[in-house]
């Protein structure tokens, strides 16, 4: 009987041992990255009393929502949410108009000085100006106290608008040259043929853009003394870390007098606020979670 020598190459499947000890790491890890949200969330739907006691660990320990109630009084609240949303629409749009219009003719071999604005690109993307030289540009353009600082300088990303460029460049040259004998103009190619097919890298800078502006509280911080038109993260920050805010500010005497015979405490109300806060960016992924997945590994296979 011939001998049959083993393939090393060949892949073979794993022991049973070694899958449970992979499924229980990933689990682990998993675990890790998720119960710190978890316990903000069973923090604030505990009673004020367990909450204030620190001893919630796997389930809420009683239920109350008075922290809530305690939220959607606050005007302050709902006006920062506004003002984030006021930012994070135009901004996002902004931002893929930018990426879209910039990326789209450096695809094209033909265009003059195409190596030259790409490595023009490159410098800004590596090289910046500083906190001061950028404050006082956007002193000088009139933007200081201004809600449009918030939009302006984040409508662009060199790192975008490189990704888009890869993607674009991804696409079959044969269906700009197929589009031009049917008579399709540049933007034409670019809104009927390019566009319908860069939803992924699309829905990655949308995500992107969205969970940076609605995270972004620095620049407001900056730019914008007066808390009329701070965003959610900066009002946040003011009640987690600097405490400026009290309870008793959002509350009528009454309620205020309710709040304090419940023995509500602050941090109740902080873990309250941070699910509050969190939620909406938290639910934007499942809209792009299609697209999502197959424009984040962009570039990372290769044919």
């Amino acid at each position: 009987m011939a001998s049959f020598r083993k393939n090393p190459n060949k892949i073979r499947e794993g022991k049973t041992g070694y899958t449970l000890l992979i499924y229980a790491v990933v689990a682990l890890l998993c675990f890790l990255c998720v119960y710190p949200m978890y316990y903000v969330l069973i923090m604030s739907f505990s009673s004020p009393e367990n909450a204030a006691q620190m001893n919630v660990y796997l389930f809420p320990e009683g239920f109350s929502l008075d922290a809530y109630k305690v939220l959607v009084q606050d005007p302050e609240l709902w006006r920062a949410y506004l003002n984030t949303i006021i930012y994070v629409v135009p901004t996002t749009l902004l931002m893929l108009l930018t990426c879209v219009l910039v990326a789209y003719p450096l695809t094209n071999k033909h265009l003059i000085g195409r190596k030259f604005v790409n490595m023009f690109l490159l410098i800004p993307m590596y090289f910046g100006g500083g906190m001061i030289p950028t404050f006082l540009l956007i002193n000088k353009l009139g933007l200081y106290d201004n809600p449009l600082s918030q939009i302006i300088p984040v409508s662009y990303s060199i790192w975008n608008i490189i990704l888009v460029k890869a993607y674009f460049s991804s696409l079959p040259e044969s269906l700009r040259e197929a589009a031009k004998i049917d008579g399709a103009s540049v933007y034409q190619i670019l809104w009927k043929v390019y566009l319908p097919l860069s939803k992924p890298i699309l829905a990655v800078i949308s995500v992107y853009t969205i969970v940076s502006v609605w995270n972004s509280w620095f620049n407001a911080m900056v730019y914008l003394p007066h808390t009329t038109w701070q965003p959610l993260q900066l009002y946040l920050r003011r009640v987690l870390v600097e405490n400026t805010k009290q309870i008793t500010e959002v509350l009528s005497p009454s309620a205020a007098q309710e709040l304090a015979r419940k023995q509500m405490s602050n941090a109740q109300l902080k873990y309250a606020m941070i699910i509050f806060t969190t939620l909406p960016v938290l639910f934007t992924y499942p809209f792009f979670q299609k697209y999502f997945v197959k424009g984040v590994m962009l570039g990372s296979l290769k044919e």
